[in-house]
């Protein structure tokens, strides 16, 4: 009988990697040409005198008076900034085949999808401002993705700064495409807003197929881990607590949005890290797309509740993590 389920098991697995061969053979046959725009060089490189010349070629990326920017260009310190970016992203090569592979990706589950326009930029160093993606237009903060350790970086909360690496430049450019594919829930329940990040996660898994768990959420190895190990001990706190369904404005901070640690007031938060209730939406709309039919469009318009009580979600046994 053991022998049956491991022929069984191997022979699902066969498949699926047959299905998942077929899908990234499509994949590359797909023609995708990204014109890159870099900004960010072609504003350090402006002269002074010629800054005005600059602004009426690029209006659309300059606020404020022409002094600022002027001020900025002669800046020792911006300068060092720009040097720096140029250190590591002077050749771009290498990031835009990345680009490319995943807007075939893109292209290949969300047709309707043209190639972008994407210009590089240098901003302001804010972790909120990675990456911007609208109509067809990509801009790519290059000053947040210098590493994790850069002296840049030293006044920026260590939870934000794990994820200010070249690594997590498409899981962030993903990010910020797949926020335009998933409505947003119709109420504030907190299994809503798990399967909302859910269902952006469960894109990554489709759009970016050579990154890990712990790149496409942006946790290190050793936070993925954790969730992992406690799967069973989250998802009973949720249920004990009767949270799934709650909508007090709180749940969000403690579960969902970016934070050093969840919340659970408990003895192992600050092991915990942030975001577990994305993290177990992730793993809820994985086990739905798993057990049912459905397709992938059919499954973004579903509601939370729907997909949770349809999902059969069931985490790890606790003596299965041991």
């Amino acid at each position: 009988m053991k022998k049956h389920f491991i022929l069984f098991f191997l022979f699902i697995a066969t498949v699926a990697c047959d299905k998942q061969s077929k899908t990234e053979k499509a994949v590359e046959q797909i023609p995708m040409d990204i014109k890159i725009q870099r900004f960010d060089k072609i504003f350090y490189e402006t002269k002074p005198e010629d800054f005005p010349a600059l602004r009426a070629q690029y209006p659309k990326f300059f606020s404020g008076t022409d002094d600022i920017w002027v001020e900025r260009l002669k800046n020792p310190m911006w300068r060092e900034l720009y040097n720096e970016v140029q250190k590591k992203y002077g050749n771009f090569g290498k990031q835009q085949t990345e680009i490319e592979e995943l807007f075939k990706h893109i292209k290949y589950y969300f047709p309707k999808t043209t190639a972008p326009k994407l210009v590089t930029v240098i901003g302001e160093v804010n972790p909120s401002n990675k990456v911007f993606y609208d109509n067809g237009l990509v801009i790519i903060s290059l000053d947040l993705y210098l590493g994790a350790d850069h002296p840049f970086y030293q006044d920026i909360y260590q939870y934000q700064r794990q994820g200010l690496t070249e690594r997590q430049m498409m899981p962030d450019l993903a990010a910020a495409f797949v926020e335009t594919q998933v409505p947003p829930g119709k109420d504030a329940m907190l299994i809503s807003g798990m399967i909302y990040y859910g269902k952006q996660l469960y894109l990554k898994d489709l759009l970016l197929p050579d990154y890990n768990d712990a790149e496409k959420i942006g946790y290190k190895p050793e936070q993925q881990a954790w969730c992992e190990e406690f799967e069973s001990y989250i998802w009973r706190y949720f249920i004990e607590n009767k949270l799934l369904y709650d909508t007090d404005a709180k749940l969000p901070p403690r579960f969902l949005n970016p934070a050093p640690f969840s919340k659970f007031y408990l003895e192992i938060d600050n092991d915990s890290p942030g975001r577990v209730g994305q993290w177990i939406g992730w793993q809820i709309v994985r086990s739905f797309m798993k057990n049912n039919d459905v397709s992938l469009q059919d499954m973004l318009k579903l509601d939370g509740r729907e997909i949770f009580e349809r999902s059969r979600y069931k985490p790890k046994k606790i003596d299965e993590t041991e």
